[in-house]
């Protein structure tokens, strides 16, 4: 039932063999096994309308992540059960997730594999149609959020992000479509007006396109770190492949926003790109982007300025890429504050008249309500001081923009008032651990002591976005309350594997793994407690190659570099590490690695909740429910419970007035009374179901599904989809 898989990419001057050969395993059948037309039939056979299904990524393309259906309501919700469940194999222990929000179209759900394996499945039994596995690295860099459907007559296409790549497949087979880019796929690093070959990440078609017209609008995940490539937005022709326009996120000059860089930053700099995916306002014409922090995350000595158009909501002319408005949320970030999902498409009620607006929900738990047609915000705007010395070469700006209104949906200001009081212990390992911490404000830049950042790194909200309901007017967000350490080191100048051995980790590694080596206790591994495990080979082979979260240097270095910094790692003591460079002269500061602020057991050193589902009323700016969500498995094994934890992958409402959503580190699906926060039901997930629901009718029936792929926040990994729907006879 598999579709061939694509050939493996050579350069440029391999193009029009590459082509040749897709058409060759197009003419030769491609995709050895049974036909998939009567499966596919028998499955189109049962389909519901368009509006009962879903139909896009996060359920429209105004990113609403609502459905109109009711079947499963307050009162029989409780009788909901599995339905079937679906096994997409590929899954590796701690190493991999599934972050797919799935698509049903006519029938046919289409999903994603921990290993990138595209699959369409029946909507109504579970049953695999057909499956098409990609020919690239599908380490979890490569994740894949969902897909896009499009269809002009007896056209149709399924088009996915798989790495670097965008693939369109035949709909009806899984077969790639051979007249799109090269052999059924265009190359997203191609075309930026610069190499970006240097970069580990190079372009991750992580999130799915945004569809207008016959036009594939996307963004694309890029690297943290110098050398990372530009994020600049562009739109394909979905029947050939071909670029139609661009929009640089970075300006080049002569464009507005060019004067917010350095001269040169156009040419070097890398970031502000739209990673959490766009909304489209079909009947305006207008693409909604996003956009994260410019590079290195960090530091910003080299990006003098505000840097238009990092952290920005850009509302772009949709058939021509032109800037109609756009809107900045963080002036010069040097926080990793980028906007970290798609914005809601929203109507309001102001004066007697429905207001067309756009609600961007960021990192901080705050959330932008702005005027969709001018970028106006509909709520005043006030300037937050940025707080405290930056470190030397740095220029953050003076002030940043806070919303009034709304109220923030998370704690925004750390203190020792703030401090965990889960036990007497912990509260005191908490307080050790910020003795020559700096913390409090909001906005307090990166400091060599380390600052507290809270919410942290993850947010408050993240890439599972909000879910509006324009029946109730409420806004559905779950965020986290975890607080995180912002700390940067210099090291010497001119710093490399070159040089020195130790600055190649600082630069390579330390970003995730610390300069101490020690990882972050929970979804980072020590390197210190790895090395004890393995022989100098297997860290070879994994530096090489890559493991898990971490991408494979093995492109990037030369056999000897590879050699030396595995090494390196393997026999440094920690104390000899670039952590104790911080007075070292000359050079830039470079992060100290992605650190959460954890008390003695690795839980949160907040007082929970340390995780919350909140209800925002948009028109009056208010929250209407705000509740603890979700639990760490920790916690429950002590017969503890109601902290609340961190939560990745959205919510969907819906008109029979419930809110669906996985999300947490218990692996349980749950369903909420929208109006109140009520918990209804929940049931076990075989696996964290770290992506957002998707709810459908086939058959007659409403279902429910959510990819339980787990794999971060320490949970197992898992790799099957779960579908629930009202038992019989409900």
């Amino acid at each position: 039932m598999r579709a061939a898989s694509a050939h493996r990419p050579g350069g440029s001057a391999r193009a029009s063999a590459v082509a040749v050969l897709g058409l060759l395993a197009w003419a030769c059948g491609a995709g050895e096994g049974p036909d998939p037309g009567a499966a596919l039939e028998r499955a189109r056979s049962r389909a519901s309308t368009a509006e009962r299904e879903w139909r896009s990524y996060l359920g429209d393309r105004g990113s609403s992540q609502h459905s109109p259906l009711s079947e499963i309501h307050r009162g029989n919700v409780h009788r909901l059960r599995e339905a079937w469940s679906y096994d997409a194999g590929d899954a590796k222990p701690g190493a991999t997730q599934i972050q797919f929000n799935p698509l049903v179209v006519e029938g046919v759900l289409y999903g994603a594999s921990p290993g990138l394996r595209l699959f369409a499945l029946d909507a109504a039994t579970g049953e695999e149609i057909w499956s098409f596995r990609p020919d690239v690295d599908a380490a979890p860099w490569s994740l894949t959020r969902g897909a896009v459907y499009w269809r002009d007559g007896d056209d149709e296409r399924v088009v996915f992000g798989a790495g670097p790549y965008l693939y369109a497949l035949d709909a009806r087979s899984g077969r790639p479509v051979p007249g799109f880019g090269r052999a059924g796929r265009i190359d997203l690093r191609e075309g930026l007006g610069r190499d970006v070959s240097d970069d580990a990440m190079g372009v991750q078609a992580s999130t799915p396109p945004a569809l207008f017209d016959d036009l594939l609008i996307v963004g694309g995940r890029v690297g943290e770190s110098h050398g990372a490539a530009p994020g600049h937005v562009r739109a394909f022709d979905v029947r050939s492949g071909e670029r139609r326009w661009i929009f640089h996120t970075i300006p080049q000059p002569g464009e507005p926003g060019h004067e917010t860089w350095p001269p040169d930053a156009w040419q070097r700099s890398g970031g502000a790109n739209a990673w959490a995916g766009i909304s489209i306002d079909v009947e305006r014409g207008l693409a909604f982007a996003p956009t994260g922090s410019a590079t290195s995350d960090f530091y910003g000595a080299d990006r003098r300025g505000d840097n238009l158009f990092a952290n920005t909501l850009l509302a772009l002319d949709a058939r021509t890429g032109e800037r109609r408005w756009h809107y900045q949320t963080v002036r010069h970030d040097v926080w990793d504050r980028d906007l970290p999902a798609p914005p809601n498409l929203v109507e309001i009620l102001r004066d007697g008249a429905r207001v067309p607006a756009v609600a961007q929900v960021t990192k901080t738990g705050h959330t932008f309500l702005l005027h969709r047609e001018t970028g106006e915000p509909l709520f005043p705007v006030r300037e937050e001081p940025v707080n405290g010395p930056a470190v030397e070469g740095e220029w953050p700006a003076a002030s940043q923009p806070v919303p009034t209104k709304p109220p923030a949906f998370v704690r925004q200001e750390f203190s020792l008032e703030t401090v965990t009081d889960r036990s007497p212990a912990a509260a005191e390992a908490v307080r050790q651990k910020l003795r020559g911490m700096r913390y409090g404000p909001l906005y307090a830049p990166p400091s060599a002591e380390g600052t507290v950042q809270y919410p942290g790194t993850d947010g408050g909200a993240e890439w599972g976005g909000a879910a509006w309901d324009a029946e109730t007017g409420l806004l559905f967000v779950n965020a986290n309350q975890v607080p995180w350490v912002l700390r940067v080191i210099r090291g010497p100048a001119e710093e490399s594997l070159a040089t020195r051995v130790g600055g190649g980790y600082l630069m390579a590694c330390a970003g995730c793994h610390g300069a101490d080596l020690a990882g972050d206790g929970v979804s980072v591994p020590s390197l210190v407690e790895a090395r004890e495990r393995l022989g100098l080979l297997d860290v070879y082979r994994i530096v090489r190659d890559g493991r898990g979260r971490m991408p494979a240097m093995g492109g990037l270095l030369e056999w000897w570099q590879n050699l030396a910094l595995s090494f390196y790692v393997s026999n440094v003591d920690p104390q000899d590490a670039p952590a104790g460079w911080a007075g070292a002269g000359g050079g830039a500061y470079v992060s100290a690695g992605y650190q959460k602020l954890t008390d003695h057991e690795s839980l949160p050193a907040s007082r929970p909740p340390w995780g919350v589902l909140a209800a925002i009323d948009l028109a009056a700016g208010e929250i209407r429910w705000r509740i603890p969500f979700g639990d760490y498995p920790q916690v429950l094994a002590s017969g503890a419970g109601g902290y609340g934890a961190e939560s990745y992958g959205g919510p969907v409402v819906t008109a029979g007035g419930l809110l669906f959503i996985a999300a947490t580190p218990d692996a349980r699906m749950r369903a909420f009374d929208k109006r109140t926060g009520e918990l209804l039901w929940e049931a076990s997930l075989p696996a964290a179901g770290y992506a957002t629901p998707a709810t459908y009718e086939a058959a007659g029936r409403q279902f429910v599904v959510v990819a339980a792929g787990g794999g971060k926040l320490g949970t197992p990994s898992g790799s099957r989809y779960v579908a629930f729907a009202l038992e019989s006879g409900s």
